[in-house]
């Protein structure tokens, strides 16, 4: 893509950015929930990669979630519930350029927006996704979501939610052309920035499923794993995740598994009681659909101008015995 003047002038000297370069307004999510920590993970990620405020967007749907974008001094978009996948995506086809963060829940992502998830995943853009996963709607004050674990006592589940919570890694490892799967948990935030990082220098779609606290509505379901460093299973692998020195004291139950390893990943995946996490799968050879479509062509402003007119003839009432004007090629 051509390169506009202005951009040139920017490029002229290095350019540093501080993490005040990133934060807007005051989060309004719960004391303690586990959004907080995301946001501050994020916004150390743009900090470390220098990434250029206008040159990065936020995407989100509807939820606690979802108001992610309010607090990035980027680029945003807050759309409407389950949507947030394919405003990304036609961002990403219009201005492959741009680095572009998708933030959805558990019930923006897995429920209303499913059927976007999934082709999303077969798209392969390049893009980070960050799953919210609080398994409860939080924003509309307590009912059950797809991931809310089997028993769930909701305002739409008051005896306790029936079915087994769905899964968002086993279903996207089960998507053709997945490329990056990863689980994170709100409460090891070193680890938490490490797979952001590595979702956002990956090239294609990284799914990035974040366990994350609701102190308002399940406010002890994750207390048994907090308390038990054992029952979280760590990924490690020279070509994944590496832990610091005071990361391997605390969480000793670890394997080395190899990110390429699909089906190794897949029963990971599957795991509940230790909770997984690091990344479970990764191949850097699954083709992203802009490439393919050679997005974001360069037009020139008579090419677009010519297109506008063709389209706005067709809905012109012309003078009588007047010239019908033609678009230029």
């Amino acid at each position: 893509m051509t390169m506009h003047a202005t951009e040139c002038l920017l490029r002229m000297h290095d350019q540093h950015f501080e993490l005040e370069d990133y934060q807007s307004g005051v989060p309004r999510w719960c004391t303690g929930c586990g959004d907080n920590a995301i946001l501050a993970a994020v916004q150390r990620l743009c900090r470390d990669e220098d990434l250029r405020p206008e040159k990065t967007m936020f995407v989100s749907g509807i939820g606690c979630s979802s108001r992610f974008p309010h607090y990035m001094k980027t680029y945003g978009f807050h759309g409407i519930h389950g949507r947030a996948l394919p405003v990304a995506e036609g961002v990403k086809m219009a201005r492959p350029d741009l680095n572009v963060f998708v933030n959805t829940g558990d019930g923006d992502c897995c429920s209303i927006g499913a059927a976007h998830w999934i082709h999303a995943i077969r798209y392969n853009m390049n893009m980070t996704v960050m799953l919210h996963d609080n398994q409860i709607y939080g924003l509309t004050k307590k009912q059950a979501s797809p991931t809310s674990p089997i028993g769930t006592k909701s305002n739409t589940t008051p005896r306790g939610s029936y079915l087994e919570a769905l899964n968002p890694l086993t279903v996207t490892l089960g998507v053709q052309n997945v490329s990056f799967v990863a689980q994170a948990v709100d409460w090891i935030p070193e680890v938490l920035y490490d797979i952001i990082r590595r979702a956002y220098l990956h090239k294609g779609l990284s799914f990035v499923r974040i366990l994350q606290r609701c102190p308002e509505w399940l406010p002890n379901v994750f207390e048994p794993w907090m308390a038990d460093p054992m029952r979280t299973l760590l990924l490690t692998h020279e070509k994944g995740l590496t832990l610091s020195p005071n990361m391997a004291k605390v969480y000793k139950n670890t394997e080395q598994h190899d990110p390429l390893n699909l089906d190794r990943a897949r029963e990971i995946a599957g795991l509940h009681d230790p909770i997984p996490v690091g990344i479970l799968y990764q191949n850097p050879e699954v083709p992203c659909y802009e490439d393919l479509r050679n997005a974001g062509q360069q037009r020139s402003a008579r090419y677009i101008k010519s297109g506008l007119e063709a389209e706005f003839d067709k809905f012109t009432i012309w003078p009588h015995g007047a010239e019908k004007a033609r678009p230029s090629a």
